[in-house]
């Protein structure tokens, strides 16, 4: 179960949702409304994806083992206004490195099969660090970051020429760095979209 909401206003959106079990799409559904609920049988994982007038469509994974002491799953889908930036927020490097965290996968296959289902779609992504060590350092590396996220696109079936990038190093963080927390929000990969 979760909610549709403005990823800036928090408020709540009236969206198309539609989900269905993966990977063979036996269990499926649709709603129209800013929230959902439905029956998880088994183990079987499903896709969730919420569509609204003015906004990128999101698609995001409900596993039955992340359930809670009262037997649900919650997850939230935030919807970002068109033109604007998405980050990608359960997607982990090793500090310093452009290795992708296992972890990491389920949000990028919720990027892959977005671009699936809108085959026209085009993005770029943008690569972001904190601003400790050397600028240029901080630059390579956010180039890295993307392209890594680009290769795993790439590789479950997304065109190459539908994905660019950009790197920005340490030079637009989101957050002061006066704290670790801080500099670990503005170690970030954002998507664009760039047309749909």
């Amino acid at each position: 179960m979760g909610k549709i909401t403005d990823a800036k206003t928090r408020k709540g959106v009236m969206a198309r949702i539609q989900y269905k079990s993966i990977p063979t799409g036996s269990i499926s559904g649709r709603f129209n409304d800013s929230t959902f609920s439905f029956q998880i049988f088994g183990t079987a994982r499903y896709q969730v994806t919420a569509e609204a007038e003015g906004y990128n469509a999101r698609t995001v994974i409900v596993d039955p083992r992340e359930i809670n002491g009262e037997k649900q799953v919650l997850k939230n889908i935030e919807l970002i206004p068109t033109g604007e930036t998405i980050v990608l927020e359960n997607l982990l490097f090793e500090q310093g490195k452009a290795f992708i965290d296992k972890k990491s996968f389920a949000e990028l296959d919720g990027v892959v099969h977005m671009m699936k289902v809108n085959d026209k779609m085009e993005i770029q992504l943008e690569g972001h660090t904190d601003n400790q060590g050397s600028p240029q350092a901080n630059l390579d590396l956010s180039q890295k970051r993307v392209e890594a996220v680009k290769k795993y696109l790439v590789s479950n079936g997304i065109g190459r020429d539908r994905i660019k990038t950009k790197a920005f190093g340490g030079t637009k963080p989101v957050a002061s760095e006066a704290s670790e927390q801080a500099r670990s929000r503005n170690r970030r990969v954002e998507m664009r979209i760039l047309k749909y």
